[in-house]
Protein backbone atom coordinates (compact mmCIF):
# COMPACT_ATOMS: atom_id res chain seq x y z
CA UNK A 1 0.00 0.00 0.00
CA UNK A 2 1.20 3.29 -0.11
CA UNK A 3 2.56 4.88 2.73
CA UNK A 4 3.46 8.24 1.92
CA UNK A 5 3.58 10.47 -0.99
CA UNK A 6 6.48 13.88 -1.23
CA UNK A 7 5.48 16.93 -3.81
CA UNK A 8 7.64 19.60 -4.55
CA UNK A 9 7.24 22.43 -7.00
CA UNK A 10 4.53 20.75 -9.59
CA UNK A 11 1.91 22.05 -11.39
CA UNK A 12 0.78 24.29 -8.58
CA UNK A 13 1.98 22.30 -5.39
CA UNK A 14 5.09 24.11 -3.54
CA UNK A 15 5.68 21.52 -0.98
CA UNK A 16 3.52 18.61 -0.08
CA UNK A 17 4.30 15.51 2.62
CA UNK A 18 1.45 13.11 2.85
CA UNK A 19 0.93 10.19 4.97
CA UNK A 20 -1.82 7.44 4.10
CA UNK A 21 -3.38 4.45 5.91
CA UNK A 22 -5.30 1.46 5.25
CA UNK A 23 -8.43 1.19 3.73
CA UNK A 24 -10.93 3.78 1.92
CA UNK A 25 -9.38 7.79 1.43
CA UNK A 26 -11.03 10.50 -0.13
CA UNK A 27 -10.10 13.59 -1.58
CA UNK A 28 -12.61 16.45 -1.69
CA UNK A 29 -12.19 20.37 -2.84
CA UNK A 30 -13.55 22.90 -4.51
CA UNK A 31 -13.57 22.53 -8.86
CA UNK A 32 -9.53 24.10 -10.02
CA UNK A 33 -8.05 23.20 -6.56
CA UNK A 34 -5.71 20.30 -7.68
CA UNK A 35 -7.33 17.30 -6.79
CA UNK A 36 -6.46 15.31 -9.86
CA UNK A 37 -2.93 17.16 -9.79
CA UNK A 38 -2.32 14.70 -6.94
CA UNK A 39 -2.90 11.58 -9.02
CA UNK A 40 -0.81 13.28 -12.19
CA UNK A 41 2.21 13.49 -9.87
CA UNK A 42 1.31 9.36 -8.53
CA UNK A 43 1.00 9.03 -11.89
CA UNK A 44 4.60 10.50 -12.55
CA UNK A 45 5.98 8.64 -9.88
CA UNK A 46 5.05 5.85 -11.05
CA UNK A 47 6.66 6.36 -14.48
CA UNK A 48 4.14 7.90 -16.33
CA UNK A 49 4.93 10.57 -18.94
CA UNK A 50 6.16 13.89 -17.81
CA UNK A 51 7.82 16.76 -19.30
CA UNK A 52 9.02 20.32 -18.14
CA UNK A 53 5.24 22.07 -18.57
CA UNK A 54 4.97 20.18 -15.11
CA UNK A 55 7.57 21.94 -13.18
CA UNK A 56 6.09 24.95 -11.39
CA UNK A 57 6.73 28.14 -12.57
CA UNK A 58 9.71 29.56 -11.49
CA UNK A 59 10.84 26.25 -10.04
CA UNK A 60 14.13 24.14 -10.77
CA UNK A 61 12.33 21.24 -10.58
CA UNK A 62 9.74 18.68 -10.15
CA UNK A 63 10.19 16.57 -7.28
CA UNK A 64 7.50 13.31 -6.58
CA UNK A 65 8.34 10.32 -3.90
CA UNK A 66 6.28 7.66 -3.50
CA UNK A 67 6.95 5.30 -0.27
CA UNK A 68 5.46 1.85 -1.13
CA UNK A 69 4.72 -1.23 1.76
CA UNK A 70 5.42 -4.27 -1.07
CA UNK A 71 3.53 -7.18 -1.58
CA UNK A 72 5.52 -11.02 -2.07
CA UNK A 73 5.52 -9.90 -5.80
CA UNK A 74 7.46 -6.64 -6.10
CA UNK A 75 9.58 -7.82 -3.28
CA UNK A 76 10.79 -10.66 -5.77
CA UNK A 77 11.02 -7.89 -8.67
CA UNK A 78 13.18 -5.78 -6.63
CA UNK A 79 15.77 -8.24 -6.02
CA UNK A 80 15.25 -9.69 -9.39
CA UNK A 81 16.42 -6.19 -10.43
CA UNK A 82 18.72 -5.96 -8.03
CA UNK A 83 17.11 -3.03 -5.85
CA UNK A 84 16.91 -3.76 -2.04
CA UNK A 85 14.33 -3.94 0.00
CA UNK A 86 14.76 -1.03 2.75
CA UNK A 87 12.34 -1.52 5.79
CA UNK A 88 9.90 -3.79 3.75
CA UNK A 89 9.29 -0.86 1.16
CA UNK A 90 10.05 0.12 -2.34
CA UNK A 91 11.06 3.69 -2.60
CA UNK A 92 9.70 5.60 -5.97
CA UNK A 93 11.12 8.74 -7.31
CA UNK A 94 10.96 10.80 -10.18
CA UNK A 95 12.81 14.25 -11.10
CA UNK A 96 11.91 16.56 -13.93
CA UNK A 97 13.95 19.45 -14.68
CA UNK A 98 12.80 22.89 -16.32
CA UNK A 99 14.40 21.79 -19.38
CA UNK A 100 12.11 18.29 -19.35
CA UNK A 101 15.27 15.92 -18.62
CA UNK A 102 14.06 12.91 -16.73
CA UNK A 103 15.74 11.03 -13.52
CA UNK A 104 14.52 7.70 -12.05
CA UNK A 105 15.29 5.97 -8.70
CA UNK A 106 13.84 2.97 -7.30
CA UNK A 107 15.22 2.72 -2.91
CA UNK A 108 18.16 5.59 -3.91
CA UNK A 109 19.24 3.24 -6.81
CA UNK A 110 18.94 4.96 -10.78
CA UNK A 111 16.13 3.17 -12.71
CA UNK A 112 14.29 3.62 -15.90
CA UNK A 113 10.73 4.84 -16.27
CA UNK A 114 10.33 1.39 -17.50
CA UNK A 115 11.28 -0.04 -13.88
CA UNK A 116 9.00 2.15 -12.83
CA UNK A 117 5.98 1.47 -14.65
CA UNK A 118 6.58 -2.11 -14.25
CA UNK A 119 7.01 -2.05 -10.47
CA UNK A 120 4.22 0.19 -10.11
CA UNK A 121 1.97 -1.99 -12.48
CA UNK A 122 2.39 -4.48 -9.26
CA UNK A 123 1.40 -1.62 -6.38
CA UNK A 124 -1.26 0.57 -8.13
CA UNK A 125 -4.11 0.40 -10.19
CA UNK A 126 -5.57 3.69 -11.68
CA UNK A 127 -8.70 4.09 -13.22
CA UNK A 128 -9.56 7.41 -14.55
CA UNK A 129 -12.34 9.67 -14.62
CA UNK A 130 -12.61 9.00 -18.38
CA UNK A 131 -12.43 5.09 -17.87
CA UNK A 132 -15.96 4.91 -19.40
CA UNK A 133 -14.73 6.69 -22.62
CA UNK A 134 -12.41 3.38 -22.91
CA UNK A 135 -15.29 0.72 -22.81
CA UNK A 136 -16.73 1.60 -26.18
CA UNK A 137 -13.60 0.05 -27.43
CA UNK A 138 -14.04 -3.21 -28.14
CA UNK A 139 -9.76 -3.95 -27.83
CA UNK A 140 -10.45 -2.20 -24.38
CA UNK A 141 -13.56 -4.41 -23.67
CA UNK A 142 -11.47 -7.49 -24.66
CA UNK A 143 -8.66 -6.53 -22.80
CA UNK A 144 -10.91 -6.20 -19.36
CA UNK A 145 -12.49 -9.95 -19.96
CA UNK A 146 -9.31 -11.58 -20.09
CA UNK A 147 -7.68 -9.14 -16.70
CA UNK A 148 -11.03 -10.81 -15.03
CA UNK A 149 -10.02 -14.72 -16.57
CA UNK A 150 -7.13 -14.25 -14.62
CA UNK A 151 -3.36 -15.62 -15.16
CA UNK A 152 -4.32 -18.42 -17.07
CA UNK A 153 -6.22 -16.57 -19.62
CA UNK A 154 -2.72 -14.28 -19.82
CA UNK A 155 -0.99 -17.24 -20.57
CA UNK A 156 -3.39 -18.59 -22.99
CA UNK A 157 -3.67 -14.69 -24.66
CA UNK A 158 0.59 -15.06 -24.87
CA UNK A 159 0.39 -18.12 -26.40
CA UNK A 160 -2.58 -17.97 -29.19
CA UNK A 161 -0.42 -14.56 -30.37
CA UNK A 162 2.58 -16.38 -30.80
CA UNK A 163 1.02 -19.05 -32.25
CA UNK A 164 -0.91 -16.97 -34.68
CA UNK A 165 2.39 -15.63 -35.70
CA UNK A 166 4.46 -18.57 -36.29
CA UNK A 167 1.25 -20.07 -38.47
CA UNK A 168 0.79 -16.83 -40.21
CA UNK A 169 4.69 -16.09 -41.33
CA UNK A 170 4.27 -19.87 -42.54
CA UNK A 171 1.39 -19.32 -44.73
CA UNK A 172 2.73 -16.08 -46.34
CA UNK A 173 6.21 -18.36 -46.65
CA UNK A 174 3.54 -20.61 -48.65
CA UNK A 175 1.96 -18.33 -50.66
CA UNK A 176 4.92 -16.13 -51.65
CA UNK A 177 6.61 -20.06 -52.93
CA UNK A 178 3.67 -20.87 -54.76
CA UNK A 179 3.48 -17.13 -56.77
CA UNK A 180 7.03 -16.88 -57.34
CA UNK A 181 8.25 -20.64 -57.45
CA UNK A 182 10.47 -19.93 -60.94
CA UNK A 183 12.44 -17.15 -58.36
CA UNK A 184 12.68 -19.48 -55.86
CA UNK A 185 14.14 -22.31 -58.57
CA UNK A 186 16.66 -19.80 -59.70
CA UNK A 187 17.29 -18.44 -56.19
CA UNK A 188 18.05 -22.23 -55.28
CA UNK A 189 19.91 -23.06 -58.33
CA UNK A 190 22.16 -20.32 -57.76
CA UNK A 191 22.91 -20.82 -53.90
CA UNK A 192 24.07 -24.58 -54.52
CA UNK A 193 26.19 -23.07 -57.42
CA UNK A 194 27.88 -21.09 -54.69
CA UNK A 195 28.03 -23.42 -51.68
CA UNK A 196 29.35 -26.04 -54.08
CA UNK A 197 32.20 -23.82 -54.85
CA UNK A 198 32.93 -22.65 -51.57
CA UNK A 199 32.44 -26.22 -50.24
CA UNK A 200 35.55 -27.53 -52.98
CA UNK A 201 37.64 -24.33 -51.88
CA UNK A 202 37.06 -25.75 -48.05
CA UNK A 203 38.85 -22.51 -46.51
CA UNK A 204 39.18 -22.76 -42.52
CA UNK A 205 38.82 -20.24 -39.84
CA UNK A 206 41.78 -18.66 -39.98
CA UNK A 207 43.30 -20.48 -42.82
CA UNK A 208 44.18 -17.06 -44.26
CA UNK A 209 46.30 -15.64 -41.42
CA UNK A 210 48.53 -19.08 -41.51
CA UNK A 211 49.19 -19.31 -45.32
CA UNK A 212 50.23 -16.01 -45.48
CA UNK A 213 52.62 -16.43 -42.34
CA UNK A 214 53.57 -19.59 -44.14
CA UNK A 215 53.95 -17.79 -47.33
CA UNK A 216 56.05 -15.11 -46.12
CA UNK A 217 58.36 -17.68 -44.02
CA UNK A 218 59.28 -19.54 -47.60
CA UNK A 219 59.88 -16.53 -50.13
CA UNK A 220 62.27 -15.38 -47.36
CA UNK A 221 63.95 -18.60 -46.40
CA UNK A 222 67.17 -18.31 -47.99
CA UNK A 223 67.41 -14.58 -46.09
CA UNK A 224 66.44 -16.72 -43.05
CA UNK A 225 69.20 -18.94 -43.43
CA UNK A 226 71.88 -16.39 -44.19
CA UNK A 227 71.11 -14.55 -41.57
CA UNK A 228 70.60 -17.33 -38.97
CA UNK A 229 73.71 -18.88 -39.54
CA UNK A 230 75.74 -15.48 -39.76
CA UNK A 231 74.15 -15.22 -36.50
CA UNK A 232 75.72 -18.28 -35.16
CA UNK A 233 79.33 -18.06 -36.47
CA UNK A 234 79.47 -14.71 -34.44
CA UNK A 235 78.43 -16.08 -31.38
CA UNK A 236 79.71 -19.62 -31.20
CA UNK A 237 81.28 -20.75 -34.60
CA UNK A 238 83.87 -18.10 -36.09
CA UNK A 239 87.35 -19.21 -36.18
CA UNK A 240 88.25 -15.33 -35.41
CA UNK A 241 87.50 -15.00 -31.41
CA UNK A 242 83.76 -15.66 -31.05
CA UNK A 243 81.25 -13.68 -28.76
CA UNK A 244 80.78 -16.32 -26.78
CA UNK A 245 84.28 -17.75 -26.31
CA UNK A 246 85.28 -14.29 -25.28
CA UNK A 247 82.99 -13.50 -23.11
CA UNK A 248 83.85 -17.18 -21.16
CA UNK A 249 87.36 -16.18 -21.25
CA UNK A 250 86.78 -12.42 -19.98
CA UNK A 251 84.64 -14.36 -17.26
CA UNK A 252 87.31 -16.56 -16.26
CA UNK A 253 90.14 -14.10 -16.23
CA UNK A 254 88.25 -11.44 -14.11
CA UNK A 255 86.97 -14.77 -11.72
CA UNK A 256 90.23 -15.12 -11.44
CA UNK A 257 91.35 -11.72 -10.19
CA UNK A 258 88.24 -11.26 -7.84
CA UNK A 259 89.68 -13.60 -5.53
CA UNK A 260 92.67 -10.81 -5.44
CA UNK A 261 90.20 -8.52 -5.00
CA UNK A 262 86.25 -9.09 -4.33
CA UNK A 263 85.77 -5.76 -5.20
CA UNK A 264 85.26 -7.52 -8.88
CA UNK A 265 83.15 -10.03 -7.88
CA UNK A 266 79.79 -7.75 -8.76
CA UNK A 267 81.41 -7.32 -12.28
CA UNK A 268 81.73 -11.46 -12.79
CA UNK A 269 78.02 -11.63 -11.03
CA UNK A 270 76.64 -9.41 -14.04
CA UNK A 271 79.01 -11.72 -16.68
CA UNK A 272 78.06 -14.75 -16.17
CA UNK A 273 74.07 -14.38 -16.90
CA UNK A 274 74.91 -12.54 -20.56
CA UNK A 275 77.38 -15.44 -20.90
CA UNK A 276 74.63 -17.91 -19.90
CA UNK A 277 71.73 -15.92 -21.94
CA UNK A 278 74.27 -16.12 -24.92
CA UNK A 279 74.32 -19.92 -25.08
CA UNK A 280 70.66 -20.31 -25.18
CA UNK A 281 70.57 -18.08 -27.90
CA UNK A 282 73.01 -20.53 -29.56
CA UNK A 283 70.63 -23.23 -28.40
CA UNK A 284 67.73 -21.75 -29.99
CA UNK A 285 69.76 -20.52 -33.43
CA UNK A 286 70.81 -24.45 -34.27
CA UNK A 287 67.18 -25.60 -33.50
CA UNK A 288 65.77 -22.77 -36.04
CA UNK A 289 67.89 -23.64 -38.65
CA UNK A 290 67.14 -27.48 -38.25
CA UNK A 291 63.32 -26.61 -39.02
CA UNK A 292 63.71 -24.08 -41.73
CA UNK A 293 64.79 -25.00 -45.15
CA UNK A 294 64.57 -24.26 -48.94
CA UNK A 295 61.23 -25.80 -50.44
CA UNK A 296 60.48 -24.45 -53.94
CA UNK A 297 57.60 -26.78 -54.71
CA UNK A 298 56.25 -26.05 -51.01
CA UNK A 299 55.87 -21.95 -52.04
CA UNK A 300 54.17 -22.61 -54.98
CA UNK A 301 51.41 -24.91 -53.53
CA UNK A 302 50.90 -22.05 -50.86
CA UNK A 303 50.95 -18.56 -53.18
CA UNK A 304 48.75 -21.16 -55.11
CA UNK A 305 46.02 -21.89 -52.32
CA UNK A 306 46.21 -17.98 -51.52
CA UNK A 307 45.28 -17.14 -55.06
CA UNK A 308 42.44 -19.83 -55.20
CA UNK A 309 41.39 -17.98 -51.53
CA UNK A 310 41.80 -14.30 -52.68
CA UNK A 311 39.87 -15.15 -55.86
CA UNK A 312 37.42 -16.81 -54.35
CA UNK A 313 36.98 -13.44 -51.74
CA UNK A 314 36.54 -11.26 -54.96
CA UNK A 315 34.18 -13.19 -56.46
CA UNK A 316 31.82 -13.19 -52.99
CA UNK A 317 32.59 -9.70 -51.96
CA UNK A 318 34.20 -10.75 -48.81
CA UNK A 319 37.06 -10.39 -47.22
CA UNK A 320 39.29 -13.69 -46.73
CA UNK A 321 39.16 -14.04 -43.35
CA UNK A 322 35.09 -13.48 -43.85
CA UNK A 323 35.05 -16.78 -46.52
CA UNK A 324 33.74 -19.43 -43.86
CA UNK A 325 31.57 -17.48 -42.22
CA UNK A 326 29.82 -16.48 -45.68
CA UNK A 327 29.86 -20.75 -46.44
CA UNK A 328 28.16 -21.03 -43.51
CA UNK A 329 25.77 -17.96 -44.50
CA UNK A 330 24.82 -19.31 -47.90
CA UNK A 331 25.01 -22.77 -47.01
CA UNK A 332 21.96 -21.93 -44.07
CA UNK A 333 20.12 -19.92 -46.66
CA UNK A 334 20.43 -22.96 -49.38
CA UNK A 335 18.67 -25.22 -46.35
CA UNK A 336 15.86 -22.87 -46.14
CA UNK A 337 14.97 -22.69 -49.97
CA UNK A 338 15.40 -26.36 -50.15
CA UNK A 339 12.81 -26.74 -46.74
CA UNK A 340 10.68 -24.09 -48.65
CA UNK A 341 10.95 -26.12 -52.60
CA UNK A 342 9.51 -28.66 -50.30
CA UNK A 343 5.71 -27.83 -51.29
CA UNK A 344 3.53 -30.71 -49.66
CA UNK A 345 6.41 -30.51 -46.45
CA UNK A 346 5.08 -26.82 -46.20
CA UNK A 347 1.49 -27.40 -46.38
CA UNK A 348 1.53 -30.25 -43.76
CA UNK A 349 3.77 -27.46 -41.36
CA UNK A 350 1.15 -25.23 -42.44
CA UNK A 351 -1.52 -27.47 -41.53
CA UNK A 352 0.56 -28.35 -38.19
CA UNK A 353 0.79 -25.16 -36.87
CA UNK A 354 -3.01 -24.17 -37.53
CA UNK A 355 -4.16 -27.04 -35.51
CA UNK A 356 -1.63 -25.77 -32.73
CA UNK A 357 -3.17 -22.28 -32.89
CA UNK A 358 -6.73 -23.29 -33.07
CA UNK A 359 -5.94 -25.65 -29.75
CA UNK A 360 -4.60 -22.61 -27.49
CA UNK A 361 -7.39 -20.77 -28.86
CA UNK A 362 -10.10 -22.89 -27.96
CA UNK A 363 -8.71 -23.02 -24.98
CA UNK A 364 -8.86 -19.22 -24.35
CA UNK A 365 -12.42 -19.15 -25.70
CA UNK A 366 -13.78 -21.64 -23.18
CA UNK A 367 -11.48 -19.39 -21.18
CA UNK A 368 -13.39 -16.37 -21.81
CA UNK A 369 -16.98 -17.57 -21.51
CA UNK A 370 -16.47 -18.53 -18.16
CA UNK A 371 -15.52 -15.02 -17.11
CA UNK A 372 -18.07 -13.53 -19.58
CA UNK A 373 -20.25 -15.35 -17.47
CA UNK A 374 -19.14 -14.19 -14.07
CA UNK A 375 -18.31 -11.03 -14.80
CA UNK A 376 -22.29 -10.14 -16.61
CA UNK A 377 -23.75 -11.85 -13.11
CA UNK A 378 -21.88 -9.64 -10.61
CA UNK A 379 -21.68 -6.46 -12.97
CA UNK A 380 -26.05 -7.14 -13.51
CA UNK A 381 -25.88 -7.62 -9.78
CA UNK A 382 -24.37 -4.07 -9.34
CA UNK A 383 -26.58 -2.52 -11.44
CA UNK A 384 -29.32 -3.61 -9.28
CA UNK A 385 -27.84 -1.90 -6.41
CA UNK A 386 -26.77 1.74 -8.53
CA UNK A 387 -30.73 2.16 -9.51
CA UNK A 388 -30.93 0.43 -12.39
CA UNK A 389 -33.65 -2.37 -11.08
CA UNK A 390 -34.00 -5.07 -13.69
CA UNK A 391 -31.04 -3.69 -16.28
CA UNK A 392 -28.90 -6.61 -17.29
CA UNK A 393 -25.36 -6.79 -18.49
CA UNK A 394 -24.24 -9.55 -21.00
CA UNK A 395 -20.69 -10.49 -21.98
CA UNK A 396 -20.77 -11.61 -25.72
CA UNK A 397 -18.30 -13.58 -27.65
CA UNK A 398 -18.85 -13.50 -31.43
CA UNK A 399 -17.08 -15.78 -33.41
CA UNK A 400 -14.39 -14.37 -36.29
CA UNK A 401 -11.88 -14.56 -38.15
CA UNK A 402 -8.93 -16.20 -36.67
CA UNK A 403 -6.78 -13.32 -35.30
CA UNK A 404 -3.48 -12.59 -32.93
CA UNK A 405 -6.52 -12.07 -30.42
CA UNK A 406 -8.43 -15.39 -30.83
CA UNK A 407 -11.59 -17.02 -32.35
CA UNK A 408 -13.68 -14.56 -31.69
CA UNK A 409 -14.92 -10.65 -30.82
CA UNK A 410 -15.84 -9.43 -27.34
CA UNK A 411 -18.59 -7.11 -26.98
CA UNK A 412 -20.62 -5.76 -23.78
CA UNK A 413 -23.99 -5.55 -23.67
CA UNK A 414 -26.52 -3.98 -21.79
CA UNK A 415 -30.12 -3.68 -20.79
CA UNK A 416 -31.43 -0.86 -19.39
CA UNK A 417 -34.19 -2.06 -18.12
CA UNK A 418 -36.58 -5.24 -17.55
CA UNK A 419 -37.97 -6.65 -20.67
CA UNK A 420 -35.69 -5.04 -23.32
CA UNK A 421 -33.08 -7.38 -25.80
CA UNK A 422 -29.14 -6.51 -24.46
CA UNK A 423 -27.64 -3.90 -27.02
CA UNK A 424 -24.24 -3.02 -27.48
CA UNK A 425 -22.71 -1.07 -24.74
CA UNK A 426 -21.88 2.07 -26.86
CA UNK A 427 -25.61 2.08 -28.16
CA UNK A 428 -28.03 2.29 -25.53
CA UNK A 429 -26.50 3.92 -22.41
CA UNK A 430 -26.61 7.33 -21.49
CA UNK A 431 -24.27 9.37 -19.88
CA UNK A 432 -25.47 8.39 -16.24
CA UNK A 433 -26.03 4.91 -17.02
CA UNK A 434 -22.62 4.41 -18.20
CA UNK A 435 -20.66 6.12 -15.49
CA UNK A 436 -22.81 3.73 -13.04
CA UNK A 437 -21.78 0.39 -15.66
CA UNK A 438 -18.20 1.61 -15.57
CA UNK A 439 -17.70 2.41 -11.84
CA UNK A 440 -19.04 -1.54 -10.97
CA UNK A 441 -16.95 -2.82 -13.92
CA UNK A 442 -14.36 -1.20 -12.06
CA UNK A 443 -14.49 -1.86 -8.85
CA UNK A 444 -15.72 -5.55 -9.55
CA UNK A 445 -12.51 -6.40 -12.04
CA UNK A 446 -10.58 -4.52 -8.77
CA UNK A 447 -11.84 -6.65 -6.82
CA UNK A 448 -10.38 -9.82 -9.00
CA UNK A 449 -6.95 -8.67 -8.58
CA UNK A 450 -4.03 -8.58 -6.37
CA UNK A 451 -2.85 -4.95 -6.84
CA UNK A 452 -2.99 -3.38 -2.85
CA UNK A 453 -3.62 0.34 -4.01
CA UNK A 454 -6.90 1.10 -5.56
CA UNK A 455 -7.28 4.90 -6.87
CA UNK A 456 -10.59 6.01 -8.51
CA UNK A 457 -10.35 9.57 -10.26
CA UNK A 458 -13.57 10.85 -10.03
CA UNK A 459 -15.26 7.87 -11.63
CA UNK A 460 -18.42 8.86 -9.92
CA UNK A 461 -18.97 11.78 -12.24
CA UNK A 462 -22.56 11.67 -13.61
CA UNK A 463 -23.92 10.14 -10.45
CA UNK A 464 -26.20 11.89 -7.78
CA UNK A 465 -28.65 10.90 -4.74
CA UNK A 466 -29.00 7.71 -3.20
CA UNK A 467 -27.12 6.05 -6.02
CA UNK A 468 -24.07 8.43 -4.94
CA UNK A 469 -24.52 6.56 -1.52
CA UNK A 470 -24.27 3.42 -2.55
CA UNK A 471 -21.28 3.55 -5.03
CA UNK A 472 -19.64 5.50 -1.36
CA UNK A 473 -20.65 1.80 0.56
CA UNK A 474 -19.17 -0.16 -2.57
CA UNK A 475 -15.47 1.64 -2.48
CA UNK A 476 -15.83 1.51 1.35
CA UNK A 477 -16.49 -2.13 0.83
CA UNK A 478 -13.59 -2.52 -0.81
CA UNK A 479 -11.56 -0.31 0.83
CA UNK A 480 -11.95 -3.47 3.76
CA UNK A 481 -9.76 -5.40 1.12
CA UNK A 482 -7.41 -2.96 0.03
CA UNK A 483 -6.20 0.74 -0.10
CA UNK A 484 -8.29 2.42 -2.00
CA UNK A 485 -7.57 6.35 -2.97
CA UNK A 486 -10.87 8.60 -4.11
CA UNK A 487 -10.78 11.80 -5.98
CA UNK A 488 -14.78 12.87 -5.29
CA UNK A 489 -17.30 15.47 -5.71
CA UNK A 490 -20.08 13.78 -4.05
CA UNK A 491 -20.74 14.12 -0.35
CA UNK A 492 -22.27 10.65 -0.10
CA UNK A 493 -19.01 9.11 -1.29
CA UNK A 494 -17.12 11.36 0.78
CA UNK A 495 -19.29 10.34 3.84
CA UNK A 496 -18.41 7.00 3.95
CA UNK A 497 -14.45 7.21 4.19
CA UNK A 498 -11.98 6.39 6.59
CA UNK A 499 -9.63 9.28 6.00
CA UNK A 500 -10.75 12.41 4.64
CA UNK A 501 -8.17 14.77 2.73
CA UNK A 502 -9.35 18.56 1.30
CA UNK A 503 -7.59 19.77 -1.39
CA UNK A 504 -7.77 24.02 -1.42
CA UNK A 505 -6.48 26.95 -3.15
CA UNK A 506 -4.03 29.07 -1.13
CA UNK A 507 -1.54 32.11 -1.67
CA UNK A 508 2.31 31.80 -1.27
CA UNK A 509 4.53 34.79 0.73
CA UNK A 510 5.25 35.91 -2.96
CA UNK A 511 1.83 36.29 -4.21
CA UNK A 512 1.49 33.03 -6.38
CA UNK A 513 -1.10 30.44 -6.12
CA UNK A 514 -0.41 26.80 -4.88
CA UNK A 515 -2.92 23.72 -3.61
CA UNK A 516 -2.57 22.59 -0.15
CA UNK A 517 -3.90 19.69 1.63
CA UNK A 518 -5.08 19.59 4.71
CA UNK A 519 -5.98 15.96 6.65
CA UNK A 520 -9.57 16.66 8.10
CA UNK A 521 -10.70 15.73 11.95
CA UNK A 522 -14.06 14.55 12.82
CA UNK A 523 -15.49 18.31 12.75
CA UNK A 524 -13.34 19.71 9.47
CA UNK A 525 -15.04 16.90 7.72
CA UNK A 526 -18.63 17.61 9.08
CA UNK A 527 -18.04 21.52 7.26
CA UNK A 528 -16.44 20.23 4.16
CA UNK A 529 -19.33 17.77 3.68
CA UNK A 530 -21.88 20.51 4.23
CA UNK A 531 -19.83 22.40 1.91
CA UNK A 532 -20.10 19.69 -1.03
CA UNK A 533 -23.91 19.48 0.07
CA UNK A 534 -25.18 23.39 -0.11
CA UNK A 535 -22.41 25.34 -1.79
CA UNK A 536 -20.40 28.34 -0.48
CA UNK A 537 -22.86 29.51 1.78
CA UNK A 538 -22.92 26.43 4.52
CA UNK A 539 -26.33 26.41 6.84
CA UNK A 540 -27.40 24.86 10.13
CA UNK A 541 -29.56 22.11 7.95
CA UNK A 542 -26.61 21.21 5.46
CA UNK A 543 -24.40 20.90 8.90
CA UNK A 544 -27.31 18.58 9.89
CA UNK A 545 -27.41 16.82 6.86
CA UNK A 546 -23.57 16.32 6.71
CA UNK A 547 -23.55 14.47 10.13
CA UNK A 548 -25.78 12.59 9.26
CA UNK A 549 -24.09 11.35 6.52
CA UNK A 550 -21.27 10.86 8.29
CA UNK A 551 -23.11 8.86 10.94
CA UNK A 552 -24.24 6.64 8.69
Amino acid sequence: MLRTLSIRDFVIVDSIELEFSAGFTVFTGETGAGKSILIDALTLALGGRGDASVVREGAAKADITADFAVNEQARDWLAANEFSVEEGGALLRRVIDNAGRSKAYINGVAATAAQLRELGDMLVDIHGQHAHQSLMKTEAQRVLLDGQAGAGADADVKAVAASHKAWRALARQLQEFETNAANVLYERERLEWQVNELEKLAVKPGEWAEVTNEQSRLSHAASLLEGAQEALAALSESEDHPILSQLSSLNQKLGKLANIDTGLQAIVDLIEPARIQLQEAVYAINDYLDRVDLDPERLRQVESRMEAIHSAARKFRVTEEDLPDEHAKLAERLTQIADASDIEGLRKQEEKLKAAYLDVAGRLSATRAQAARQLGEAVTKAMQELNMTGGRFEVALNPGEPTAHGLEQVEFLVAGHAGVAARPLAKVASGGELARISLAISVITSNATTTPTLIFDEVDSGIGGGVAEVVGRLLRRLGQERQVLCVTHLPQVASQAGQHFQVAKGTLDNGKTASRIDVLDAKARVEEVARMLGGLEITATTRKHARELLAS
